[in-house]
C-alpha cells in the first residue's frame, strides 16, 4: 500500500465497539472483497470491503474475519484467516501479510492460514447460538455483482442452519458513521492531497485544453501524493456538460468563457474526500456567473451552519431548500408564482437544484449512517449545493467535507481550499 501503515489501535478500538454491540454467545464474519475479473487474464485493481479493513485494518483480498466476544478460548474472540504466503506468491505478485505483519497491522494475535477456515469456523460455530452476517444496506446500494460475503451467507445457512442468524450492518452503519480522531486526521490528509491536486489544476486550465487533460493533472497529483487517486469517478465537466450531474465522460474541450464544475476528491489509506468547485476557463468570471456563484456560496454558508448535533437530515434538507429558492428568486430565475403554486413533492428550486445537498462520507464517499436518526459530533458529512442552468451554458456546484463539532459550526476539512471568486481568479492569472 502506498499509504503509511495505520495505528493499529483503531482497529482494536472498532473491534471492542462493535462487540459490545452484538448478542450474548454470538458471532460474526467479514469478509474481504474479490479481485474482480474483466476478461482473459485482466482484473479490477483490487479494493478492500470497507467493512473488515474498518475493523482490522487488512488491506487484502481473500481474507476474512471472525469476532466471537463471548469464546471460551480466549484466543478465538478475534480470528483472522489469511491466504498462507511463499516466496513464489512473492515473487509473482509481491508477499503477503505474515502472521507477524498482520497482528502489526490489525492487533489481532490469532491468525490462521485460510486452509485451515473451515475446521476452525466449525468448532466456533458450536460454540455459538447466533452467527452475524454482513450484508450492504447503504440506502443508495443497487449491486448486480454477488461479492464474498453474499456466497459466504449462502454457505454458511446452508452448513449451519439451526443457528440464529443476525445483521452486522446495522450495528456498522451507526459505529462507521461517527469518526474516531486517528479516522479523521487520514480524511484530512485526503483533503490535504485534493487541496494540492486542485491548485495544480487552476495553474493549468487555460483555453483549449481538454477535461482529460485536468483529469490526468488532477491524477498525477494525487498519485505523487500517496494516494491511490481518486476516491469516485471524477466529473471534469465544461460548458453545459455541467448540467449533466454524473458527467463522467471528461472528453470535450474546454473553451474560453466556459466554467468547469470540478468534482474530483482523492482517497488516502481507502478514506475518500469529495471536492467540488467551479472555475473559469479563461481565468475570470463573468458577471453572471459571479451571481449564480455567489449564491450557490452563500446557500453552502447557510446549509453548513446547520450541521451540528441533533439535526435531522430530512428537515435540514427542506430549510436548505427554502434557502435555495430565495437565492433562485433573487437571480430571477424563479418568481413568487413559482413557488405559490409549487407542487410540495417537487418544489420550484429543484428544477434548478434537483440533488441533495449533503451525505456521509468517510471509507466510502457516500458512507455508511442512518439518515433518520439525529447528527452527532465527529460524524462527517458533505455540504454540496448547486445552481445548473442548461438555457445558459454552466452549472455551479460547491462542496466541502465538514466534521460536526459538539458546539458550535463544524470543522471544514477543506477550508485551506480555494473557494471565493477572488482566490481563484488570482491563483489562475498568478
Amino acid at each position: 500500500m502506498k499509504y503509511d501503515r495505520i495505528d493499529s489501535k483503531l482497529f482494536i478500538k472498532n473491534r471492542k465497539n462493535f462487540m459490545q454491540k452484538v448478542k450474548p454467545k454470538s458471532l460474526a464474519v467479514f469478509n474481504s472483497n474479490d479481485i474482480y475479473p474483466i476478461g482473459a487474464d485482466s482484473t479490477m485493481p483490487f479494493q478492500q470491503n470497507r467493512d473488515i479493513f474498518y475493523l482490522s485494518g487488512v488491506d487484502q483480498d481473500e481474507s476474512i474475519l471472525v469476532l466471537f466476544p463471548d469464546a471460551p478460548e480466549e484466543k478465538h474472540r478475534e480470528i483472522l484467516f489469511l491466504t498462507e504466503t511463499n516466496e513464489h506468491i512473492a515473487v509473482w505478485e509481491g508477499a503477503k501479510l505474515t502472521k507477524e505483519d498482520a497482528l502489526e497491522v490489525s492487533g489481532i494475535k490469532t491468525v490462521y492460514w485460510m486452509k485451515d477456515f473451515e475446521k476452525i469456523f466449525f468448532e466456533v460455530m458450536t460454540q455459538c447460538e447466533t452467527v452475524y452476517l454482513n450484508t450492504n444496506e447503504h440506502y443508495r446500494a443497487n449491486h448486480q455483482t454477488e461479492t464474498r460475503d453474499d456466497r459466504f451467507i449462502k454457505w454458511c445457512k446452508e452448513k449451519y442452519p439451526a443457528h440464529q442468524v443476525a445483521k452486522a450492518n446495522p450495528i456498522l452503519q451507526r459505529l462507521r458513521s461517527v469518526k474516531d480522531p486517528i479516522e479523521l486526521d487520514l480524511m484530512q490528509k485526503a483533503c490535504d492531497i485534493t487541496d494540492k491536486a486542485f491548485r495544480r489544476t487552476l495553474k493549468f486550465v487555460k483555453s483549449g485544453v481538454w477535461e482529460y487533460e485536468i483529469e490526468a493533472e488532477y491524477y498525477h497529483e494525487m498519485i505523487r501524493n500517496r494516494s491511490k487517486g481518486f476516491a469516485y469517478t471524477p466529473i471534469i465537466a465544461s460548458g453545459n456538460n455541467a448540467n449533466v450531474l454524473h458527467y463522467i465522460e471528461n472528453r470535450h474541450q474546454c473553451k474560453e468563457g466556459d466554467l468547469i464544475l470540478l468534482d474530483t476528491g482523492a482517497e488516502y489509506a481507502n478514506y475518500s474526500s469529495d471536492l467540488s468547485r467551479t472555475i473559469p476557463v479563461s481565468g475570470r468570471y463573468t458577471d453572471r456567473q459571479k451571481q449564480v456563484y455567489n449564491a450557490v456560496n452563500k446557500v453552502k454558508k447557510d446549509a453548513t451552519k446547520m450541521l451540528v448535533p441533533g439535526t435531522m437530515w430530512k428537515e435540514y434538507h427542506v430549510e436548505v431548500g427554502k434557502m435555495m429558492t430565495s437565492e433562485l428568486l433573487d437571480l430571477g430565475l424563479l418568481d413568487k408564482a413559482d413557488v405559490q403554486n409549487e407542487d410540495p413533492d417537487w418544489p420550484a428550486y429543484k428544477k434548478y437544484f434537483m440533488h441533495g445537498t449533503s451525505h456521509h462520507i468517510g471509507l466510502d464517499t457516500h458512507d455508511y449512517g442512518i439518515l433518520t436518526e439525529p447528527m452527532q459530533a465527529n460524524q462527517v458529512f458533505t455540504v454540496e449545493p448547486g445552481i445548473y442552468l442548461p438555457d445558459e451554458g454552466f452549472g455551479i456546484r460547491l462542496e466541502d467535507d465538514v466534521v460536526i463539532q459538539e458546539k458550535g459550526e463544524p470543522f471544514n476539512l477543506m477550508r485551506n481550499i480555494p473557494i471565493e471568486i477572488e482566490e481563484i481568479e488570482d491563483i489562475m492569472n498568478s
